[in-house]
């Protein structure tokens, strides 16, 4: 070649060119577009996985056959194979909605954001590139509108279009690509550097001497920039120009597919083959729920249909049910129960399958199946119901096995009660202090009073509407839970709540409005379930147990279940528990006792969780250690260790402090580098981190979040600037963390003295006792002196460590170490023996039996 291009960016050498003209066109916000491309295609357009249109999709109705056209260049192929096993267009429909829902970048709009812009970009596409062939369309959506668009006018060469990318979405920086016509006609294709130059020429028009870039750049229109694209092009030919395709073409990563795993769970299809067996559905209308009526169904399943699970001795008969519920031919809803009877509770040779959805009036298909996971049968029905507006006296039972009905009417009844309810309203603003009002509503007849308990102790009955306290809570904004309860005038419980009193908004609760404490069940109870849940989170699961039995699993609202007690304990002491777990895998419980006698009061047990950490005299984590090593006292008394275990994969929330204060200025680039790099260490699918930072006030940068990139964005601001409010932070902080259970640790990074705060460091440590976090404080080139000494002692009492340093080079080790010794701390549980009420600081030690090692844990807690 007579010509070479410059080595110089090639986005530089096109605006520098014909009078530094400015490049056409303007590169769409990346930000979103870069999700964007990851999911869209053209229809119809092909690639290297492409899907055949087989028989299958040939057999779609239209509507379903363009939906997959759409979609070829995103589709995974365990989703295409999904869709294509459906059977109903309702089921597809639902899907398509789904396949759409988890690729949304921002789910907490009513937008899909994603699925607009693709609109709006395959209607470009097919303007301008109606060929599915024309790979100028399928560049377009990969990398994103280009930069500048350059199109040949020049007799010598085909024609010809390049296209630059200050950014590709697909590769993340700059690229070129050159499009020509193959001989003047047909869809426009890429060119490859191995190619040669000479298939870019005409070679009619072309002179036989060999075509150089010199040529492009003195015989064309705007030839100096073409040039400048097709030698940058040239120069990837040693540096994987295919390669580089490549990567485009896998840019396209589909969300995981347990999305597609979880929708089948849903299906209520019976798989290929699948064996049967014979039940009875029977559907009833117990009761309504506000405007809309309960409709309950019972799946009757005989014994000798299905087959018994054995383990260590016990049987139990163990089901899943699906159902889904279409209105005008459309999924309305859909559900999923797991039933768990052991042999010993089953009554007359049939078990029970009982559900129930909260419907409106109208007319609605319901599909249900149910699988018994021993012998991997079915039983399938379908069935036209019409829900009726229900009021008053409950309905009739219809026809169904007799034991069941009359089991069932009992936690039936409470639909015809009236069903009073009680809330508490949260007053308005954060960290409550000094007197505050706590309201009420109240909804249905029959509440004579309602009584208000503080921790436990009873503060206040009010007897008239609106029911309502007055509290002083103190000058410290502690935590405190706070409970409300409805009697009518025999003196029985109608309704409860209970919220947490200055909670950071993290608190994950779940609470049993049914049983109600105190009630006498003979055969049947309704077990209702209220959740709190963490801004952000998604519950899985609620399990519900009688005893230690669990009798159903729920996945979905309304979190209420039917329970028919075993024959021995109808009228019998027992409890209920109800288990929430989030997707996470973190869990929450609330137990109620039933048939409980007069006399009898409930206990607050105190049960006391230590999150321990050992550590050799070179001061490095010791793992190993058996129980029998350990040995907890509380005031001095020796106290049974009921849960040993060796901690590596629970959840972890931890938070950092940074200070960000004008003395801060010169050293935040350091402590942002250091702050990452613990994030991305600590930071797993299960675990959560926050971004703390304070000056003259505190301020929560990120809330608790697995994203890194998301704690990455809140470190990425940061200014120091203002004074120091070291106390105030640290109570805000610890605050945030109410409500969180398990393994919590706040890092604070402060370079001085508080200045401002309007509590002071006895505040902070008694807050900090109550709160359960483990602390751990680094003071950055602080003197010696009280400052040093205060955070000492936070550490200590928490069962933290301190540390000083005089810069911030050696943040990261830091941050390392703590990262290791949340990794291999030990979970000491025990149930206190001190029955004082007074609520007094009980003080804590644990030992373990060498005398080499150090045990660092909280000094006491407050009961």
């Amino acid at each position: 070649m007579s010509s070479t291009a410059s080595t110089s960016p090639l986005s530089s050498r096109l605006s520098a060119s014909r009078g530094s003209r400015r490049l056409l066109g303007r590169l769409l916000g990346a930000t979103g577009l870069i999700l964007l491309v990851l999911f869209v295609s053209l229809p119809g357009t092909l690639h290297a996985g492409e899907h055949p249109i087989d028989q299958r999709v040939k057999a779609l109705p239209q509507k379903y056959q363009d939906f997959l056209r759409r979609v070829d260049l995103l589709i995974s192929d365990e989703e295409w194979e999904a869709f294509l096993s459906l059977q109903e267009d309702y089921e597809r429909d639902a899907f398509i909605e789904r396949f759409w829902r988890v690729r949304d970048p921002d789910p907490k709009t009513a937008r899909n954001e994603l699925k607009d812009r693709w609109d709006a970009r395959l209607t470009y596409v097919l303007d301008n590139y109606p060929d599915k062939n024309d790979e100028r369309g399928r560049m377009f959506l990969l990398n994103g509108p280009p930069t500048t668009v350059l199109k040949s006018r020049c007799t010598k060469l085909y024609p010809m279009e390049a296209w630059v990318w200050r950014q590709s979405e697909a590769l993340g920086h700059e690229l070129g690509i050159v499009f020509y016509q193959h001989y003047g006609a047909g869809p426009y294709r890429v060119w490859a550097p191995f190619e040669g130059l000479g298939a870019l020429f005409d070679t009619w028009s072309s002179p036989s001497t060999p075509a150089t870039l010199q040529e492009i750049a003195l015989g064309c229109p705007d030839g100096d920039k073409l040039a400048a694209v097709v030698g940058w092009v040239l120069q990837q030919k040693n540096l994987g120009f295919d390669s580089m395709l490549a990567r485009i073409d896998d840019s396209i990563k589909p969300p995981s597919g347990e999305w597609v795993d979880t929708f089948e769970s849903y299906s209520t299809r019976l798989p290929p083959d699948a064996a049967t067996f014979d039940a009875e559905l029977t559907i009833d209308y117990p009761g309504s729920r506000q405007s809309r009526t309960v409709t309950q169904g019972v799946i009757s399943v005989p014994v000798s249909a299905i087959g018994a699970a054995e383990l260590a001795g016990n049987r139990s008969y163990n089901l899943v049910l699906n159902g889904e519920v279409l209105l005008d031919g459309e999924l309305f809803e859909s559900f999923r129960y797991k039933f768990d009877y052991p042999a010993s509770e089953i009554q007359n040779g049939i078990v029970p399958l009982i559900f129930e959805r909260a419907l409106r009036p109208n007319h609605y298909t319901l599909v249900v199946k149910a699988e018994d996971l021993s012998s991997h049968r079915y039983f399938r029905a379908e069935r036209e119901i019409d829900v009726p507006e229900v009021h008053g006296a409950v309905p009739k039972p219809g026809p169904r096995d007799e034991t069941t009905a009359r089991l069932l009417s009992e936690a039936n009844a409470l639909l015809s009660e009236g069903q009073t309810s009680l809330r508490l309203v949260r007053p308005r603003g954060e960290l409550l202090t000094d007197m505050i009002r706590f309201n009420t509503l109240v909804v249905g007849d029959g509440v004579d009073h309602v009584t208000f308990s503080l921790d436990g102790q009873q503060v206040l009955t009010d007897k008239k509407p609106p029911y309502s306290v007055e509290l002083n809570l103190g000058s410290l904004p502690r935590t405190h839970s706070l409970r409300a309860t409805a009697y009518d005038t025999g003196g029985v419980e109608l309704a409860s709540d209970e919220i947490l009193v200055n909670a950071g908004g993290t608190r994950f609760r779940v609470h049993l409005t049914e049983p109600r404490r105190g009630k006498v069940y003979t055969d049947s109870l309704r077990a209702a379930v209220e959740l709190e849940v963490p801004a952000g989170a998604k519950v899985d699961r609620v399990e519900l147990y009688v005893d230690e039995t669990k009798v159903a699993t729920l996945y979905g609202a309304p979190w209420s279940q039917p329970i028919v007690l075993p024959p021995a304990l109808r009228g019998s002491m027992a409890y209920v528990r109800a288990v929430a777990y989030l997707q996470d895998g973190n869990s929450t419980e609330d137990t109620v006792f039933i048939n409980a006698p007069d006399y009898m009061e409930e206990v607050d047990v105190q049960f006391v969780e230590l999150y321990a950490t050992v550590l050799d005299r070179a001061g490095h984590p010791v793992d190993g250690l058996t129980r029998d090593q350990f040995h907890v006292f509380e005031e001095d008394q020796q106290q049974q260790i009921l849960r040993f275990e060796q901690v590596r994969d629970l959840p972890i929330h931890a938070g950092i402090l940074m200070d960000v204060s004008a003395s801060m200025s010169d050293r935040i680039e350091g402590t942002r580098q250091a702050a990452l790099q613990f994030y991305q260490q600590i930071v797993r699918p299960k675990d959560r981190a926050a971004l703390i930072t304070f000056n003259d006030y505190p301020n929560l940068a990120v809330k608790f979040t697995n994203s890194v990139d998301a704690l990455a964005g809140g470190l990425a601001g940061l200014k120091a600037e203002r004074g120091t409010s070291l106390w105030d932070s640290i109570i805000f902080s610890l605050y945030y963390f109410n409500g969180i259970k398990g393994q919590k640790a706040l890092l604070i990074l402060s370079d001085g003295e508080d200045e401002s705060s309007r509590f002071g460091f006895d505040d902070a440590l008694e807050y900090a006792r109550r709160a359960g976090v483990t602390i751990y404080t680094i003071g950055l080139d602080l003197p010696r002196g009280v400052a040093r000494k205060h955070l000492a002692r936070l550490a200590e009492e928490t069962g933290g460590r301190s540390y000083f340093i005089d810069s911030t080079d050696g943040l990261g080790a830091i941050y390392q170490q703590v990262e290791k010794e949340l990794r291999s701390q030990y979970l000491i549980a025990y149930q206190s023996s001190d029955t004082d009420t007074s609520g007094a600081f009980r003080h804590v030690r644990l030992d373990v039996d060498r005398r080499d090692l150090e045990v660092k844990t909280m000094t006491g807690y407050y009961p």
